[in-house]
């Protein structure tokens, strides 16, 4: 508790002071949680001159007792952790895709990105019953492959309907339209896509690199420029409607021939957490050709270069989608 004194803050003076504490109000958070207007009138103040002190206060003191209901409650609605139904990446990722961060898918083709983002959109609208929002920038998501990944997890074809209405799909293919698109649900289409059908808790843009890299040759700045606005209105929409935003980034090679994410020094700084996907090589059957190994390259809360090797597969229940899905694996590029 910080006792009043004067001179604490431009106003408050000796005599305030006084009157105050006959008031019975001694402490920084008597006055934070007193009414004011009753307080002035007792104090002979203005409510003007009470108020402006009170907002003062409050700036200078903030670490006010709070319960821990209170702290719970406020956590649950700024920071959620949504699970992306592959045990592997949720191992790497410290339980899942956080709310209010950028989190990076980086591969090369055929390395499985698109796929875990097919995944991770599926699991979030089926099982977790939240919306989410797919940005697909290279023309790879089709309804039938969410429909085909649904059939994998229920049977039940309303189920498979409602889960497919929870999952809003936007198609562009180039730079300008996805800032417009962004823009456009930060301020305020995420909330009419929530109407309906579970809150928006992730947007997916696969791929983020697709747009931008071509910008980042010839007009370098322009180029630059704009992946910084990309960048800008993720992190903000991330954090203003805590959501969690997946995006995924192409790879190229290091000096030492080393996989790297691509985009550059610039955009290494936006995703909060990295990952690389790539193939597994085996010499062995056919079976294997969708293992994949993720590697943490960058994390606030893991050791990095961790690794994990998954199928691609996970998310199966039977063999016939197992089957189905495999199909699709073999088609996928990214």
């Amino acid at each position: 508790m910080v006792v009043l004194r004067e001179g604490m803050c431009p106003g408050l003076d000796e005599d305030l002071v006084r009157d105050l504490r006959a008031a019975d109000i001694k402490t920084v958070e008597d006055v934070v949680s007193s009414d004011i207007e009753e307080l002035a009138q007792r104090c002979s103040v203005s409510y003007k001159a009470l108020f402006a002190i009170r907002r003062v206060l409050l700036a200078q003191h903030t670490a006010f007792p709070v319960s821990g209901a209170d702290l719970y409650e406020e956590l649950l609605s700024s920071t959620a952790i949504l699970s992306t139904g592959n045990p592997s990446l949720d191992k790497l990722l410290d339980s899942g895709l956080y709310t209010g961060e950028i989190t990076e898918l980086s591969g090369g083709p055929g390395s499985g990105k698109s796929q875990v983002c097919f995944g991770v959109a599926v699991h979030i609208s089926y099982h977790l019953k939240q919306s989410v929002i797919f940005i697909d920038t290279t023309g790879g998501l089709t309804a039938s492959r969410l429909l085909q990944m649904l059939q994998a997890e229920t049977s039940n074809t309303e189920e498979q309907m409602e889960a497919l209405q929870r999952i809003h799909i936007f198609r562009l293919f180039n730079i300008f339209s996805l800032l417009d698109c962004l823009y456009s649900l930060r301020s305020g289409g995420l909330q009419q896509v929530s109407v309906g059908g579970g809150s928006v808790k992730a947007v997916i843009v696969d791929s983020v690199s697709a747009v931008i890299s071509p910008l980042l040759g010839g007009k370098q700045n322009e180029g630059m420029s704009l992946m910084i606005q990309v960048a800008g209105v993720l992190k903000t929409m991330a954090k203003d409607f805590n959501v969690a935003a997946l995006v995924t980034n192409h790879v190229t090679r290091s000096g030492s021939g080393e996989l790297q994410p691509g985009l550059g020094v610039s955009w290494s700084h936006i995703p909060r957490t990295r990952i690389l996907l790539e193939r597994v090589e085996r010499a062995t059957p056919v079976s294997h050709s969708s293992m994949r190994s993720a590697t943490l390259i960058k994390s606030s809360r893991q050791p990095c270069h961790i690794k994990e090797e998954f199928d691609l597969q996970w998310g199966s229940r039977s063999k016939e989608a197992s089957s189905g899905k495999r199909k699709l694996d073999e088609t996928d590029s990214g």
